[in-house]
């Protein structure tokens, strides 16, 4: 196995395309596993739920990813837990997303080697780390502030750039509309994270589905 990483059996295949953010106030909506799971169901094995609510305890969050896990084979959609790798190995979570906050990658790998791991980056460093101690993505900004195009412009240049330097897949966030995913695929991105686009719709499912569309755009390389 001449050149073969030991790092590369943690990370997976085939990392998900779109991933469908939540949030402490979306997770507290009554209707919230009904709506989730229908956005798993929408997005399939191309998608991921990340599980990301950091007012719950480790009990309520642990009962609301053990609910969601249980309609990963049906969806063959991810569930990836926020921050918590001990919820997301005890729950059956297919991956965690690390934060500024969270363990290191290289701890989340050695703990929990069940998990896929994903971390987020705020600098090239980071991102380089990250892939080094085994991340399978990278969550990076898309930045979208002042004028629109120049703006734009600054940001896919950064993201192509990351993308150059990063050896595992980049994932960007950060108000990010089906519009601009071609774009980002261009410039090399993976996939996107969406939290307002996919949840704020009137119809989550559809919203989810239209990004996975844009991802197959003529163009998106």
């Amino acid at each position: 196995m001449s050149g073969s990483s030991p790092l590369a059996a943690h990370r997976p295949p085939l990392v998900p395309v779109v991933h469908a953010v939540t949030t402490s106030e979306l997770v507290a909506r009554p209707d919230f596993l009904v709506r989730a799971r229908g956005v798993m169901g929408a997005l399939g094995p191309r998608g991921a739920l990340h599980l990301r609510a950091p007012r719950l305890s480790a009990l309520e969050l642990y009962r609301l990813a053990d609910a969601l896990s249980r309609a990963q084979p049906a969806t063959g959609c991810w569930l990836v837990v926020v921050d918590r790798a001990d919820v997301a190995a005890a729950a059956a979570a297919r991956g965690v997303q690390l934060t500024s906050e969270s363990l290191t990658v290289a701890d989340a790998c050695r703990i929990a080697p069940s998990l896929a791991v994903g971390a987020s980056a705020h600098s090239l460093a980071e991102a380089r780390t990250a892939a080094k101690h085994g991340a399978a993505w990278v969550v990076v900004d898309f930045p979208r502030h002042g004028p629109v195009g120049v703006d734009r412009a600054s940001a896919l240049a950064r993201v192509g750039a990351l993308a150059r330097e990063v050896t595992v897949p980049l994932v960007v966030i950060g108000g990010v509309l089906p519009a601009h995913v071609p774009q980002l695929r261009e410039a090399g991105a993976h996939g996107v994270a969406v939290i307002r686009g996919i949840w704020e719709m009137e119809n989550a499912e559809r919203a989810a589905t239209d990004y996975l569309s844009a991802h197959d755009a003529p163009g998106s390389t």
